[in-house]
């Protein structure tokens, strides 16, 4: 070992108790953000059949959330490299529990629309204000990495006891008490934040760039507007020009940040293999898993028939058995090089994929609840190695940065896979209900159960016996139908990044030997 490895190796101070007990306050907005879209996807059906949105309304419910966090996050990531990255995490948890409650208290799809947007740009303030303190309170490489895999355990467990928690709060309670679940979250983190928190900053970073933040939101809100669009109605040339001036945006943003001397978005970090990698690879990944997990438990409710507390039930196992497979990560990194490591992960993802594809009749809860298993359990490696890979990569006074891109590379695949493979799905449905819908059905029923699901189980309560049976077998059919193509869409781009990970992660200057974000 030469003396300057050495004293690489020694020279970081070890974290103490606070930074620790730090830690776990950290958790709790990624517990929160979890929660959150787990238990929107419970409360699918009820705020459907209270609310009565359309397809287009469901679907932007379900992930305008996310593409606000997408749109904002890089902003609010270098902001808090500007204005203290703990200022900024108070900040937003204070105005993420405003928002949880006016969530609640929607009357109608546009509200909760719009309540929605305002809880995703507070929650764009949460998870690079976490991640980058993370980077900067822990700076032994091994202890962060225990730090980050601690971090992205508490997501996991927010998925695993939102269906519990959320089913239970279903049971007894209207649908906007799952927002409320936020509210306590929120206080506590207010509380002990300003005691266990250290305050970190970019001392030589200049003046928020708005052209630079205006750009980038408006890119990404055209961009998909566009896409959903043409998924919805087909090519048009609305939704032509939506895409074609979200991309005149986007290259208008791109020469900006490269003319600026200090950039909103530091292209810079992208010259880094392993970061450009791991950053493509997470999106794609949460881009295959997103447009088809969002529709398992409405098939669980909607065409199994299990309530939301049964749902949670049968979706627990697959839950804590990721919670199980994160802990395993980091061990299973001192032994197999990342690029092995992710590929095989998500490879053991393609039977999850496969699984889904399969479902139809009373046995499909098994295979629901096995798919899922595997679907997560597979992506494991690639969550934390990779969101380890991109923070260890970047200079400590731009982990603002990275870890937004890290986690605007999360957020947009979730958007994407929701915005594009559901609206697949949602056009999948449509074609099968317009094709089997019974023709004694009344228009305005007919036209609500060709929409959605919930619009044809609220039709179905509505008719006499025989042609709500006729019709509520349309609909699961159909339903089942769209599950299948967006399974086989998530397994092709699986298998796609599973190759990217294999290929150009497999000589990244940025590799894992038991510490993942070392630098060799």
């Amino acid at each position: 070992m030469s003396m300057s490895s050495a004293v690489s190796n020694v020279s970081p101070r070890p974290a103490t108790r606070r930074e620790w007990w730090g830690l776990a306050v950290l958790v709790l907005p990624t517990l929160l953000l979890a929660l959150d879209m787990t238990v929107l996807h419970l409360a699918a059906p009820h705020l459907s059949a209270d609310l009565q949105p359309s397809s287009t309304e469901l679907l932007w419910i379900l992930d305008i959330y996310g593409f606000m966090i997408a749109g904002f996050l890089i902003t609010m990531g270098t902001l808090g490299d500007r204005i203290g990255r703990r200022r900024l995490l108070l900040a937003g948890a204070f105005a993420f529990g405003v928002a949880s409650v006016l969530a609640a208290m929607s009357t109608s799809a546009s509200m909760l629309i719009v309540t929605r947007a305002l809880l995703g740009i507070a929650g764009a303030t949460l998870m690079p204000s976490t991640l980058s303190l993370i980077r900067n309170m822990f700076h032994v490489e091994r202890e962060r990495t225990v730090a980050i895999t601690v971090w992205m355990t508490g997501f996991i467990v927010g998925s695993a006891i939102g269906p519990l928690v959320g089913g239970a709060l279903l049971q007894f309670f209207p649908w906007g008490a799952v927002f409320l679940l936020g509210v306590p979250v929120m206080l506590v983190l207010l509380i002990a934040g300003p005691l266990l928190l250290p305050e970190f900053r970019d001392e030589a970073a200049g003046a928020l760039d708005l052209p630079s933040a205006l750009q980038c939101v408006t890119m990404m809100l055209t961009v998909i507007f566009g896409i959903k669009s043409i998924a919805r109605d087909g090519v048009s040339l609305l939704a032509g020009g939506a895409i074609a001036l979200g991309v005149v945006i986007g290259v208008l943003f791109v020469r900006r940040q490269r003319c600026l001397a200090q950039p909103m978005f530091d292209l810079a970090l992208f010259a880094n293999r392993g970061f450009s990698a791991s950053v493509t690879a997470m999106l794609l990944t949460i881009l295959a898993l997103s447009g088809t997990w969002l529709m398992i438990f409405q098939y669980l409710q909607g065409v199994l028939g299990l309530s939301p507390l049964e749902a949670g039930i049968v979706m627990l196992p697959p839950a804590l058995m990721q919670v199980a497979a994160s802990m395993w990560v980091p061990r299973l990194a001192r032994r197999f090089p990342p690029a092995q490591l992710v590929s095989a992960g998500l490879l053991l993802a393609l039977p999850g994929f496969v699984a889904m594809m399969l479902v139809g009749g009373p046995a499909s809860v098994w295979l629901l609840v096995g798919g899922a298993l595997l679907m997560g359990v597979g992506v494991m490696p690639m969550m934390i190695l990779g969101t380890d890979l991109v923070v260890g990569a970047a200079p400590p006074t731009k982990t603002g940065a990275a870890a937004a891109t890290s986690e605007t590379a999360s957020e947009l695949g979730m958007a994407l896979g929701i915005a594009i493979i559901g609206s697949v799905g949602a056009a999948v449905y449509r074609r099968q209900m317009l094709d089997t819908l019974p023709a004694e059905l009344p228009p305005m029923l007919a036209a609500a159960a060709v929409d959605t699901l919930g619009g044809a189980l609220g039709a179905v309560q509505q008719l006499p016996p025989p042609l709500a049976e006729a019709l509520l077998n349309a609909a699961r059919n159909a339903f089942s139908e769209a599950l299948h193509v967006n399974a086989v869409i998530g397994a092709v781009i699986m298998v796609a990044t599973a190759v990217i990970a294999a290929v150009f992660l497999r000589r990244s200057p940025v590799a894992v030997d038991g510490q993942a974000g070392r630098q060799h």
